[in-house]
């Protein structure tokens, strides 16, 4: 699945660590959510949402 999480997070100014702060999870898991190896569940796709003050679909593609 693609997604426009690094595009998004790199807009902020925002380092893969603070991004993993503010869902919650390692810093690993928002690597393989940007490099599109992991698709995250459903609740962390609202939090990415939510940090990024969007809608899962704006950040995902199938």
């Amino acid at each position: 699945m693609q997604n426009s999480v690094a595009v998004r997070r790199k807009d902020r100014g925002w380092s893969q660590h603070h991004l993993a702060d503010l869902l919650g999870v390692s810093r690993q898991t928002v690597i393989s959510i940007e490099k599109g190896r992991f698709d995250p569940s459903l609740p962390l796709a609202f939090r990415l949402a939510a940090a990024f003050g969007c809608r899962i679909e704006d950040l995902f593609e199938p």
